[in-house]
């Protein structure tokens, strides 16, 4: 088991500004026309242009950081890696582990190289759900996705990351198990919840109601709450109405797009909106949830929308 830097005291719950990635996989599919077969990034850890590719895709997004005096937070691109989107994609356990491991290590190394004093690198285990985030019908009960994401988890874990990350998700249940595996494991947990363009979760709750829900089942157990996979547009009016718990937000990763997530699932082209009108945005969402420290991006996002949102909320 790797030692971990910052598990015990993670730097983006204080006040500084954090940057991460954007949209690794419609970048790798659209803009690098790269073959993602399930969506997953994954695989390409295991031959040497994959790792170039990713690794030339954070360094980009580093830079923007860096050269802005930010912290980031390092992903590893295992939103798929665990045993049900494995299994289809031809891995056992014991590849799901190996790649898993190796993502981390390649966070160490641009850790190393990227790293100041000003802009302190964090290191996230990515996580996504058993099924597909717009699908809640699919997902599992509580103690399912404990037994089911716990493997997954103790690995990120070993190998050194500081935190894990479940992002998209379409419901409270599984990210009640995720939770509590990370718990059991010794590992903080971020839960991200995935919202429609009404603003809802895909199976109908509030955001505020499923923050509520996860907090109460597992006594506060996320360091965080994030929300990934949606226009701006689909739910500034959620951030914007008050509701206590959404203090628990403090990160976003919005989508480029305006269009509804079935609509994404039938494109054939990538939209990537446009980065200034996004920046702005995410500026305005600030001022509704002041205590939001972590910004990047989602589906149909880049560098330049990165770059732009550092640009709108950097100072």
């Amino acid at each position: 088991m790797i030692q971990a830097k910052y598990r015990d005291d993670l730097p983006q719950l204080g006040d500084q500004l954090f940057l991460t990635d954007s949209g690794l996989e419609t970048w790798l599919l659209f803009q690098q026309g790269v073959d993602l077969p399930d969506f997953a990034a994954f695989p390409l850890l295991d031959h040497e242009e994959g790792r170039a590719r990713i690794t030339g895709y954070l360094r980009r997004h580093a830079l923007i950081a860096t050269e802005a005096g930010l912290g980031f937070v390092l992903e590893t691109p295992t939103w798929r890696a665990n045993a049900g989107w494995g299994e289809g994609l031809g891995y056992d356990a014991a590849a799901l582990a190996k790649n898993n491991a190796a993502a981390v290590d390649l966070l160490f190394k641009l850790r190393e190289e990227f790293e100041t004093a000003s802009s302190p690198f964090v290191i996230s285990g990515q996580m996504g759900p058993r099924a597909d985030g717009y699908t809640p019908e699919a997902s599992l009960s509580a103690d399912q996705a404990l037994d089911f994401h716990k493997p997954q988890i103790e690995t990120l874990a070993d190998a050194g990351a500081d935190f894990v990350s479940a992002l998209t998700m379409p419901q409270t249940s599984e990210a009640v198990g995720i939770v509590r595996a990370a718990q059991a494991t010794g590992i903080p947990a971020v839960i991200s919840f995935t919202l429609e363009t009404d603003g809802r979760l895909p199976n109908g709750e509030t955001l505020a109601d499923a923050i509520e829900a996860v907090d109460d089942a597992t006594g506060a157990g996320p360091a965080y709450y994030m929300i990934n996979c949606a226009h701006p547009t689909h739910f500034e009016h959620v951030v914007g109405s008050g509701a206590p718990a959404l203090q628990r937000v403090r990160a976003l990763r919005a989508n480029a797009s305006t269009k509804s997530h079935e609509e994404l699932d039938n494109s054939t082209e990538l939209d990537d909106g446009d980065p200034a009108e996004l920046a702005a945005q995410y500026r305005a969402l600030r001022e509704a949830l002041p205590q939001v420290t972590i910004l990047g991006g989602c589906c149909g996002t880049d560098h330049r929308h990165v770059e732009a949102i550092c640009l709108a909320c950097g100072a």
